[in-house]
C-alpha cells in the first residue's frame, strides 16, 4: 500500500478530529460551491449560517440542474423539477440568511458534470471562471475531492481549473457529502490533507430547518417516480452532528 494512503478514514470516527470555531476560518466574500441543490446546505449550511451571523458576504453557486433525482415523474417533469428545486435552494438558504441575489444556478445536467475528460469541460470551466472573476472570494467551500459521486468530483475539478485560469487563489476547504458510506469511500490521503471538525453547535437546528425545506428530497412529496431518490433518516443522520467535517490541502 502507497504509505501515503490509509484505511484509517477520517470519517470513520470523525468524533476524535480537531474541533475549531468559525473565527479560524472567517473571510470576507466567503462562496459555497454546490454539485447539486441541497449540498451546500447537508455539508455547510452550519458555516454558512455562521458566517452570517457575523456580517460575512455569502455566495453560493449551484453547479448542477438537479432534475436526475426523479426523472421518471410525470407530475415534475425535468424544467418543473428544476424550478422547483431551485425554489427549494432559495428558501433554504433564506433561513440561513442568504439573499436570492447571492445566489446562481450554472445548470449544468445533472448526472452529468462535465469532468476533465469531457469535451465540455472546459466550457464549464469558463462558465465557472467568469462566476469567480465577479465574486473574487477569498474562501471556497468545495466538495471533497474524493467524494464518491461523480458529479462532486467532477465539480471539484471544474473549480480547479478555473482558479488557474482566473489566477485566483483563495482558500479552498472541501466538504464530504457521501462519505458517511463506508462501502463507497475512496482511500484517504493523510500527507496532502488534514481534516477537522467545525463547531456549529449554535446554529444545528438553524441547519436542521435548511435541510427539511428540501422537501423534493427528503419526502414523498414526488410520489409517482418509484426509482426516485430520497435522502433516508440513515442518510440525513450523517448531517445532524452539531459540527461539520472539513478538509484542506497542507499548505
Amino acid at each position: 500500500m502507497n504509505p501515503d494512503f490509509t484505511d484509517a478514514s477520517p470519517f470513520t470516527h470523525p468524533q476524535n478530529l480537531p474541533l475549531q470555531s468559525i473565527k479560524k476560518i472567517a473571510a470576507e466574500p466567503a462562496l459555497v460551491v454546490a454539485p447539486h441543490p441541497d449540498d451546500e446546505a447537508l455539508g455547510c449550511a452550519g458555516a454558512i449560517a455562521l458566517l452570517r451571523q457575523q456580517g460575512i458576504a455569502v455566495h453560493i453557486l449551484v453547479v448542477s440542474d438537479g432534475v436526475q433525482s426523479h426523472p421518471g415523474s410525470c407530475k415534475y417533469p425535468a424544467p418543473a423539477l428544476k424550478q422547483l428545486r431551485e425554489t427549494e435552494t432559495r428558501c433554504a438558504m433564506a433561513t440561513l440568511g442568504i439573499e436570492e441575489s447571492y445566489i446562481t444556478f450554472l445548470q449544468l445536467p445533472d448526472g452529468s458534470v462535465p469532468t476533465a475528460k469531457s469535451i465540455q469541460f472546459m466550457a464549464a470551466v469558463y462558465q465557472c471562471g467568469s462566476y469567480l472573476k465577479k465574486v473574487n472570494p477569498k474562501i471556497v467551500f468545495a466538495p471533497w475531492r474524493s467524494d464518491p459521486h461523480p458529479d462532486h468530483r467532477a465539480t471539484w475539478q471544474i473549480l480547479q481549473a478555473a482558479f488557474k485560469q482566473t489566477k485566483l487563489f483563495p482558500r479552498a476547504i472541501e466538504y464530504p457529502i457521501w462519505d458517511w458510506d463506508p462501502n463507497q469511500r475512496q482511500p484517504y490521503n493523510r500527507i496532502s490533507s488534514d481534516a477537522w471538525r467545525l463547531d456549529i453547535s449554535e446554529v444545528t437546528k438553524l441547519k436542521q430547518q435548511a435541510i427539511s425545506i428540501y422537501r423534493s428530497q427528503t419526502t414523498d412529496l414526488i410520489d409517482d417516480d418509484p426509482t426516485g431518490f430520497r435522502l433516508t433518516p440513515q442518510m440525513l443522520s450523517s448531517f445532524a452532528y452539531p459540527w461539520e467535517i472539513y478538509l484542506e490541502e497542507n499548505s
